[in-house]
């Protein structure tokens, strides 16, 4: 099975870039053949062409809800409405994007991995320590996904 794994966030602003840092650690380690790692940035329209040409997408984001930093949930969403609320600085892009592939008829099996921030504005480059502390979890979904 053709499996795209997708980090979504925005580097810049420290935890809401989790997802990224996600790829990062992913990038180190040891994957099956036919997996393959993307960088979303912050989602959007233009990575549904990308998306098309997968059998199955395991998304990792931040999300904000009323869980502790650091959270790690996994949803398996098949209409926008399935996404947990508040769901980073890019929602709507991402909610749109699910709705368009639905209605096109070309949804691959898709896993939402996301991880509970307090702040998605914060500038800086570095996780907090609990959200630092959830990329093994992570990981380790990841894996069992696969």
């Amino acid at each position: 099975m053709k499996t795209l794994i997708l980090g979504v966030g925005n580097l810049l602003l420290k935890d809401e870039g989790v997802g990224i840092h996600v790829i990062q650690a992913l990038e180190k380690e040891e994957l099956p053949s036919g997996i393959h790692l993307m960088d979303g940035g912050t989602g959007g329209f233009h990575l549904i062409s990308w998306l098309e040409e997968y059998d199955r997408i395991i998304m990792i984001d931040a999300t904000l809800d009323s869980n502790p930093p650091g959270t790690v949930r996994v949803i398996k969403p098949r209409y926008s409405s399935d996404f947990p609320p508040l769901m980073s600085a890019h929602e709507i892009g991402l909610k749109d994007m699910i709705e368009a592939m639905q209605l096109t008829g070309k949804m691959p099996e898709t896993h939402l991995i996301v991880i509970s921030v307090v702040d998605i504005n914060e500038v800086g480059m570095e996780l907090s320590a609990e959200v630092e502390a959830a990329i093994p979890e992570v990981i380790s979904i990841v894996k069992k996904i696969i």
